[in-house]
């Protein structure tokens, strides 16, 4: 144990996976620590309050805060070289130029020169995603446009970019727009970008919802911590257990569609639209939990997605934090719903298709955009034309969830597809060779396979308010039960594991 912890802290290029044991035994050496730096903040803040200090005259080097969030800068920034090596760079130096540029946004008068500067802060964020993440699909392209040979660039996409890019523009444009007045010291703005809970996948975060946070030195609460403990138990079971079990089926039948009967294609699109949820929801749970354990509180990022009842519906619900920044940084810029039903549909479409591209840089994603992008359409004239004055119903219920359901699951297949013809394959196939004599079998063979997938999709009519019950019951165990229960979740993911951890989906985007 002591030599694969050694392997693990010295080893670069690795991505830090929330589901292993060697991350939990680091985190707990980091905790250690941090417990005793915020003890030490607590401390400081109590002593200036008895001695009657008004204003904080307190050295810069001498403030526990700034040694609280510089040790957890440390660790985010050695958790990104852990899983890019020393393009970790990258970040810190990103850091420097966004704030430094945003810092004589704040300081001049003229609106002209403040949007030349916010156009210069939103390059210097974007240049950096678009050279690895999109430069080697445009030269691909291009090269088959003009029908000449090209060998594509060795790049690889760090792992975390697009989302403290995406972070990095949120805070010019608020400070552009005066949603955040705060001024910000560069420690507490590399904090904001380089927090490791959210570095791999988000969630996407404002400055509004963390900054006012790191200024705070509050006793962390029982009951927020015991919440982000419920937090983590269940990103491990949602990640750690069913999501990295139905990867190993899926990744067969998707990888190679037209050798498998259309019962075991349609299994692995029912398994494909459980794990996505519960890989990305699960880490979200993770992150949140984690953050919450060191005393601070983000926003949910999934809210029962699968129980929409329309596309719109399921955007509100699904991956929160992405779907908000796009409505509020592309969607409503472009005009958003108040320049006439022509332009709402296609604000609505071009969104759509821009949150595909951002997943990667694949026709696939795109085509997968553009789906969404039409379904939203054609909810939004169905609802100008009518669809609200239907009767609502059990079965008008029940109807649209199954069409939305549906629609999104048929969208999946695209996303998760590595082309073209293997979707086609999904669909020939489920369409022409369906037989539910495979049944039997499939249950004979991949019973807990069949058991998740089940269980899952009656798991997702599940109330949001019974699974705030549930956290209510588990904060107020005795900790013996709760530490159980943790070495129980972690017993059971080691069990299911097949010889590794299965890769978060959304660290590739």
């Amino acid at each position: 144990m002591l030599q694969s912890l050694i392997h693990f802290l010295t080893t670069p290029n690795e991505i830090v996976q929330f589901c292993t044991v060697q991350f939990w035994l680091m985190f707990v050496l980091f905790l250690i620590v941090y417990a005793f730096i915020y003890w030490r903040e607590a401390k400081s803040l109590q002593k200036s309050l008895r001695e009657g200090q008004t204003t904080d005259i307190t050295p810069f080097w001498a403030k526990t805060q700034n040694w609280r969030l510089a040790y957890v800068i440390a660790f985010s920034l050695f958790f990104f070289w852990k899983a890019n090596g020393w393009v970790m760079v990258l970040l810190p130096v990103t850091a420097l130029a966004t704030w430094t540029v945003t810092r004589w946004m704040e300081t001049i008068e003229s609106r002209n020169a403040k949007k030349w500067l916010l156009a210069l802060n939103v390059i210097l964020n974007l240049l950096p995603l678009l050279y690895f993440k999109y430069a080697n699909f445009l030269l691909v392209n291009f090269a088959q446009l003009v029908q000449t040979n090209f060998n594509p660039l060795d790049i690889a996409l760090p792992i975390g970019i697009s989302f403290y890019t995406f972070q990095g523009i949120s805070y010019a444009v608020d400070v552009y727009r005066g949603k955040f007045t705060e001024r910000v010291s560069f420690l507490s703005y590399l904090f904001y970008l380089s927090f490791f809970p959210l570095l791999l996948a988000g969630p996407i975060t404002r400055a509004g919802t963390l900054f006012p946070q790191l200024k705070r030195t509050t006793r962390i609460s029982e009951t927020t911590a015991c919440y982000g403990i419920f937090l983590i138990i269940l990103g491990l079971i949602k990640k750690g257990v069913v999501a990295d079990y139905l990867a190993t089926y899926n990744n067969l039948v998707f990888d190679m569609p037209a050798t498998y009967s259309g019962f075991e294609n349609m299994m692995a699109v029912l398994g494909y639209t459980v794990q996505i949820y519960f890989d990305f929801s699960g880490y979200s749970d993770l992150s949140i939990g984690i953050a919450a354990v060191l005393g601070i509180r983000l926003r949910d990022n999934f809210n029962m997605p699968y129980q929409s009842l329309n596309l719109t519906e399921f955007w509100r619900r699904w991956h929160i934090s992405l779907s908000t920044w796009f409505r509020d940084y592309f969607y409503i810029p472009l005009g958003g719903n108040r320049k006439g039903n022509a332009r709402t549909y296609l604000n609505c479409f071009l969104t759509m298709l821009l949150a595909g591209v951002w997943h990667g840089a694949s026709w696939m994603f795109v085509i997968w955009g553009a789906l969404h992008g039409l379904g939203l359409v054609v909810h939004k004239f169905c609802k100008k034309h009518g669809l609200d004055k239907l009767p609502k119903n059990v079965w008008t219920k029940f109807t649209a969830w199954t069409i939305t359901m549906l629609y999104v699951m048929v969208a999946w297949v695209f996303f998760r597809a590595a082309n073209l013809q293997d979707a086609s394959a999904v669909f020939t196939k489920i369409f022409t060779d369906f037989d539910w004599a495979y049944l039997p079998p499939f249950v004979e063979k991949r019973t807990l396979c069949f058991i998740l997938i089940v269980l899952s999709f009656l798991l997702f009519a599940v109330r949001r308010k019974t699974m705030d019950r549930l956290a209510a019951r588990f904060i107020l165990m005795p900790w013996p039960v709760k530490s159980i229960l943790f070495l129980i979740i972690v017993q059971i993911m080691l069990q299911l594991q097949q010889g590794s951890v299965a890769p978060l989906l959304y660290a590739e985007f």
